[in-house]
């Protein structure tokens, strides 16, 4: 059948395209190297700079990690997919992958440091305050503010210029907390200094719109994980997203076995404790605690997932602002809150006032109706003692400590909790 087709090709000659259609059919495997294969298209996110929040850059939060962004080495939870499409630009976290060779890829946790109802909210009014407009250049507006000129004269950051900021972090700074920040600014190159020398304007304004729209990523900054705080990693950012180690959140094991639900619920008295007593002297407590302030890692180990209601009191140092320099407002104490909220005083903060909140709104979830009478009794005991605060500081540390001898007994060694496993087989107290 070949030849003949060849035959009459040779015969009738109609047309160039006749003719390559003709030869092509009268050997098969020249027709395998002519045809040429169709160009492979790499499937491609279209990142856009508002959906980032470049394009309200310089009032953002860093670029650090954008070249990961654009270079698909973090994808969002859809990477496998043949159309990689970004997820709406409304939600406040997203679940992503993240790698550093293209061959492994690791969970991470992709968030916005508030809303993007809240961010437009914050920029309308940003304009609308300080340059009398709907729409305005934000970095423009906020250059101007009084605040910012004295940070851009500043070689050293002091508690005047973050005084009435919203930041739980900052209602009672001290010095050697601001140094801190200074120095382990992950969005510059690392100076190590205490002093704002190698911070240029633009790292100034984002430094300083960070610590107004929420600390979280500073915190996990300037104590990070890799020195025994309990925070996930922070990776970095790229316009108004802050890319993180991943962590799933504590309401996802309200509903877990008995022995899991008193290994976190020890995990937790345990953060609480290190953050109230560490060797830096700095005591942390929450202004508000929720289901998703506290994370669990693939390994089992128990976090701190949202560090934006943590406060500071520097134990070594005191605050260096008294209760009515709080008061100071301004637009960057107006950023995320109603301007006319008031401060808690540092002065009203006791030891007790982190366990009183978790004894109210997490503990009671995770351990409710989960062990046999009357160790379930005792345990609702200790924690309505301990949530109804009545106490002083040691009454409740008292309860709290009762309860943490109630549930060590409870704890099971297996590789479900492999933050301590297999060290556990080898202790005395399993």
């Amino acid at each position: 059948m070949g030849r003949w087709i060849c035959y009459i090709c040779s015969k009738v000659p109609d047309s160039l395209m006749m003719l390559l259609v003709l030869a092509l059919s009268c050997n098969p495997s020249t027709a395998a190297i002519a045809s040429p294969s169709a160009p492979h298209v790499k499937p491609s996110y279209s990142f856009g700079r508002t959906f980032l929040g470049l394009d309200k850059c310089n009032a953002c939060i860093g670029t650090s990690i954008c070249k990961k962004f654009f270079k698909e080495e973090i994808r969002f939870d859809t990477w496998l997919s043949s159309h990689l499409k970004l997820p709406p630009s409304y939600l406040l976290s997203y679940s992503g992958n993240y790698t550093d060779d293209a061959k492994s890829w690791r969970m991470v946790d992709i968030t916005r440091l508030t809303s993007k109802y809240q961010h437009d909210r914050a920029d309308k009014r940003i304009c609308t305050s300080l340059l009398k407009t709907k729409t305005c250049s934000l970095e423009h507006a906020l250059r101007r503010t009084q605040r910012f000129q004295k940070w851009l004269r500043a070689k050293r950051l002091t508690p005047d210029l973050v005084q009435g900021l919203s930041s739980p972090m900052l209602r009672c700074p001290s010095q050697r907390l601001l140094d801190r920040i200074v120095r382990r600014y992950a969005e510059v190159p690392d100076a190590g200094s205490i002093y704002m020398d190698h911070l240029t304007d633009r790292d100034k304004l984002r430094l300083l719109y960070t610590l107004s729209v929420n600390s979280h990523p500073i915190l996990l900054q300037i104590f990070p994980d890799v020195e025994g705080w309990p925070f996930p990693r922070y990776l970095g950012s790229c316009g108004r997203l802050v890319v993180s180690a991943s962590t799933r959140p504590l309401r996802d094991f309200f509903g877990a076995a008995p022995e899991v639900a008193a290994d976190l619920a020890l995990q937790l008295l345990a953060v609480l404790r290190s953050m109230g007593t560490n060797d830096l002297n700095y005591f942390f407590y929450f202004t508000h605690v929720d289901s998703g302030t506290f994370g669990v890692f693939s390994n089992g180990h128990l976090f701190i997932r949202d560090a934006s209601t943590l406060g500071i009191i520097d134990k070594e140092e005191g605050s260096q602002l008294i209760d009515d320099q709080q008061e100071y407002k301004d637009i960057f104490s107006c950023l995320t809150v109603d301007c006319q909220s008031t401060f808690v005083s540092c002065n009203s903060i006791g030891e007790k006032h982190s366990l009183v909140m978790v004894c109210q709104e997490l503990l009671p979830k995770l351990l409710k109706g989960k062990f046999m009478q009357p160790v379930q009794e005792k345990i609702d005991s200790f924690l309505q003692h301990c949530a109804n605060g009545l106490a002083d500081d040691q009454g409740v540390s008292g309860a709290v400590a009762k309860l943490a001898e109630l549930l060590k007994p409870l704890q099971s060694c297996d590789s479900r909790f492999a933050y301590r496993y297999p060290d556990c087989k080898y202790s005395d107290k399993y």
